[in-house]
């Protein structure tokens, strides 16, 4: 026994713990390699015996005779076991083998050791390598810390035939379809230093079909069951380093692939393309949330995609990609593959939200097992049919008694006067009301959105796309799209038909970042609605007019349809009137729980001032400061690193709508001929300049000629001149007052059913949506024609 001088140690604690017997609340200071064995011998993996050393054994450098004695009685009991036992003394330093970083070789290992004085020895040569140049250099190339405490990992030397590594991942390409090893005769040392051939296998999921030499193939199937059960518990790509002797598989270390890692949560590196071989896609939800998020606003769409996440793996809302938010479509595919259902069909819906893929991309496969996805998805599905059924029952109450009921809630978290009472308001009330409002926006609109689907592709055959789009158009009036209200309530305004607190009572809560928590919404500026008046009157444009002007036309087709299809005419209405209300009950949906997700600005605010923190709040993550609220201790002093990458994640420019496997947007943003549209590295580069033609989605029918306007956000709309043709990367409610302006909407990310679409169909504005790289190959004053109805720019040149 002896007084530890490591942080997190009672004094009473010994020095050297049985991999078997280590406690876990020890297990961190045995450093990544000694807790990684524990756990996987404590499960009855097959790991060879043997016992950690922990950092505090050495006391200003020397080994204490306290820990000296209890290394001596761990060496003899496996003596007894073992007459002729050698042992391998390891290092375990605290930061090796982590997910940040492997220190692989930079420390120093002792092998075939066998007296106590050559153990002895060796542990004073393992504990000195932490201070080697090379440990240093390592160190600082991670932006880590050069100081390392280690532990020592002491275990029977397995007299290996064969030893290898497995990879669970492409280290590469992150791809989980195959598990790839190498092995080599005798000892693995030989592997890691090339000093012997290796022999190369694969092990192809979900069921672990060996490809490879006959010499593996018996120890095979054994391996894959261990790697495909330690990677599930460990929840994360694992290299693994494994022998044979004897007949019999030993496990020898399990250590998270470093490169598969998405990033560091202290500092706000994220990325989570990194994490795997995935398909990526802001065409949906780019447009609603543009912004480079703050770690606040992210970690709560994460713990609201948590929610109703039904397939592990599968982030819809809060995939974040250095800062930018995206839709991984890759995992919920694959999901229905292990099933054995097709994937084509399910595409074509999805491509209504998500967009049309960009020719000859390849959507990645996710090894799901049929019976371990059945284990985790089935409860999930029970749980999300059960919401589903709840949220569709209460979503008219909701929908009608959300503006009051967060007006209220705001007030109450405003007045607020300590932890306990914020705390209180976000269990009881803001952490609820949230989640209902989610379901109510993603879950509860389903149904209504897949008849407006399929009533529109039916209609497109019978009458044509144009036709289509016309019919449904909500009546020609909008009268029932929520997201034309702020644009519709600016006249009534500027005529005193409804009074300042009536539009930001109802509108307020809507603008251009309004799921970025750290930004103001327009109902907490007053100068905001004065400029939106101002330009609305120097416009000279009403959106009455535009909407008048798409009922007349909506009639014309109806008209048409009367001649061609009496004896249906009156079915295809009622069915329209039906399909209708679609868009417009998502739309409101959506408006509500963007109102509902602002009051978690309020919430924060509060926290700020609780804490003393101020606007800094928005660099914690919500479960910081709901900890902080429980009592715990504030997580401030990650602030300023997150702030750093913060600034540094918007000084680059917009990534890519598509992106496929792993993506590094700082080597992108480097490249003078990258793709805007696409990042698969899979694919050949190309010459985004050959074609004087872009495509996209057809928006809303209409073929204008005219010179563009490109904006890089919405506070330059005074920029755009009446009659223009407005190019952006996308296009949400913030944009809206700009439209009747524009002749045309070209966006570089959309699809059929995004906002710009919607709106501009609406008001009878062209457009042509999810282009990809528009804003990259246009420049303001190009001339261009653009055709709503066919999806295509013509660029016209001089």
């Amino acid at each position: 026994m002896t007084i530890l001088q490591v942080k997190g140690v009672n004094s009473v604690d010994r020095m050297v713990y049985s991999l078997k017997t280590l406690p876990a609340h020890l297990q961190s200071l045995a450093g990544g390699k000694g807790s990684s064995l524990a756990r996987m011998i404590q499960k009855r993996y097959p790991v060879p015996e043997g016992f950690v050393v922990l950092p505090g054994a050495f006391e200003r450098g020397q080994l204490s005779s306290a820990a000296w004695h209890d290394i001596r009685q761990h060496l003899q009991a496996i003596r007894l076991a073992s007459p002729h036992v050698l042992f391998a003394v390891r290092s375990s330093a605290l930061s090796e083998d982590s997910a940040a970083a492997s220190f692989a070789g930079e420390f120093d290992t002792v092998l075939n050791v066998k007296t106590d004085e050559e153990i002895e020895q060796a542990l004073y040569k393992v504990h000195q390598s932490q201070y080697a140049d090379r440990v240093q250099v390592y160190s600082s190339v991670q932006a880590m810390e050069q100081s390392h405490q280690v532990a020592i990992v002491i275990q029977r030397m397995v007299p290996s035939e064969m030893a290898g590594v497995l990879f669970t991942a492409d280290p590469v390409t992150g791809s989980r379809a195959i598990m790839t090893g190498n092995y080599v005769y005798g000892l693995g040392e030989q592997l890691v230093s090339g000093e012997a051939n290796a022999f190369s296998f694969s092990l192809v999921r979900p069921k672990g079909k060996y490809e490879g030499p006959d010499a593996f193939r018996r120890y095979a199937s054994k391996l894959y069951r261990y790697a495909s059960a330690l990677e599930k518990e460990q929840g994360i790509a694992l290299d693994l380093e494994w022998a044979v002797a004897d007949g019999k598989l030993y496990l020898l270390q399990a250590r998270p692939v470093t490169t598969l890692n998405p990033g560091n949560p202290d500092t706000f590196e994220w990325n989570d393309s990194r994490a795997g071989d995935d398909l990526w896609t802001n065409t949906n939800i780019g447009e609603s949330i543009p912004d480079v998020v703050t770690p606040l606003s992210w970690s709560v769409l994460r713990k609201l995609d948590e929610e109703q996440r039904v397939i592990p793996g599968h982030y819809l809302l809060s995939g974040n990609i250095c800062g930018r938010i995206y839709s991984n479509i890759s995992v919920p595919l694959s999901a229905f593959r292990a099933f054995g259902i097709g994937t084509g069909a399910l595409w074509s819906k999805m491509s209504n939200v998500f967009g049309r893929l960009p020719e000859g991309i390849e959507i990645p496969r996710h090894p799901f097992g049929k019976l371990e996805l059945v284990k985790a998805v089935v409860p999930r599905m029970i749980y999300s049919a059960r919401k589903t059924r709840q949220t569709i029952k209460e979503m008219d109450e909701f929908l009608k008694g959300a503006p009051e009921d967060c007006r209220i809630l705001t007030d109450r978290i405003q007045s607020a006067c300590s932890r306990e009472e914020l705390l209180d308001l976000w269990n009881r009330e803001l952490w609820p009301r949230s989640v209902q409002a989610l379901w109510t926006a993603f879950e509860g609109t389903s149904g209504e959105m897949q008849r407006y689907v399929k009533l529109r592709q039916k209609l497109g055959r019978l009458l044509g796309e144009e036709a289509a789009y016309r019919l449904l158009s909500s009546s020609g009036e909008g009268s029932g799209l929520e997201s034309l209200g702020p644009l519709r309530g600016i006249p009534q305004l500027a005529r005193g038909e409804i009074s300042r607190e009536e539009y930001m009572f109802k509108y307020g809560h809507r603008g251009p970042h309004e799921h970025e928590l750290s930004i103001p919404a327009p109902y907490e500026n007053g100068d905001w609605l004065e400029q939106q008046i101002k330009d609305f009157e120097a416009s000279d444009i009403d959106p009455e007019n535009l909407l008048h002007k798409q009922q007349v036309q909506n009639e014309e087709v109806w008209s048409q349809v009367k001649s061609r299809f009496p004896g249906k005419v009156k079915k295809i209405r009622k069915q329209a009137e039906r399909a209708i209300r679609g868009p417009q009950i998502r739309e409101a949906a959506r408006s509500e729980w963007t109102r509902v997700f602002r009051v978690n600005r309020a919430f924060a605010l509060k926290a700020g001032e609780l804490t003393g923190l101020g606007e800094d709040i928005f660099f914690l993550y919500i479960q910081e400061i709901l900890h902080w609220l429980e009592g715990g201790a504030l997580a401030d002093a990650h602030i300023p690193a997150r702030k750093q990458t913060y600034a540094k994640y918007q000084s680059l420019p917009p990534f890519p709508s598509v992106i496929r496997g792993r993506f590094e947007p700082v080597l992108w943003s480097k490249d003078p001929n990258r793709r805007i549209d696409l990042y698969d590295p899979t694919q050949p580069s190309r010459d985004s300049a050959a074609s004087e033609v872009l495509t996209g989605f057809a928006g809303a029918s209409g073929r204008v000629e005219g010179s563009v306007r490109v904006l890089a956000k919405p506070e330059d709309g005074e920029l755009l001149k009446t009659g223009e043709i407005l190019v952006a990367s996308t296009t949400n409610i913030g944009w809206t007052p700009l439209f009747p302006k524009a002749a045309a909407i070209i966006t570089d990310v959309g699809a059929p059913l995004s906002h710009a679409a919607i709106v501009a169909r609406e008001l009878g504005i062209p457009a042509v949506v999810g282009c990809g790289n528009a804003t990259a190959r246009l420049k303001t004053g190009d001339r261009v024609i653009i055709d709503g109805g066919q999806g295509s720019i013509q660029i016209l040149r001089s």
